[in-house]
């Protein structure tokens, strides 16, 4: 898993984890551990995404939400999958 995994501005629309979710796991978790923090969504972009929501604010707001729903959905659906399945070899 590459340590900085780059950020695209939506996430993948499947109905199970994809490579770009696996690659992500730690990026979904700090998103869902901000939301319970309350944190400021344009913090959490500038920080967890590395978008400057004063810069390019509507991208910074999509790929936040974006995002953010993923986490969510992986958290409820997804890493479950993972782990009927497993880690991948040599990511343990």
């Amino acid at each position: 898993m590459p340590p900085d995994p780059k950020i695209a501005d939506f996430v993948p629309n499947a109905p199970q984890l994809t490579p770009y979710d696996e690659q992500h796991a730690v990026t979904y978790m700090r998103l869902l551990d901000a939301e319970a923090d309350n944190a400021d969504w344009r913090e959490v972009a500038r920080i967890v995404l590395g978008i400057d929501s004063n810069l390019d604010p509507d991208r910074a707001r999509r790929t936040f939400e974006s995002h953010l729903a993923r986490a969510k959905w992986a958290a409820r659906h997804g890493f479950r999958h993972l782990l009927q399945r497993g880690w991948p070899d040599g990511e343990e």
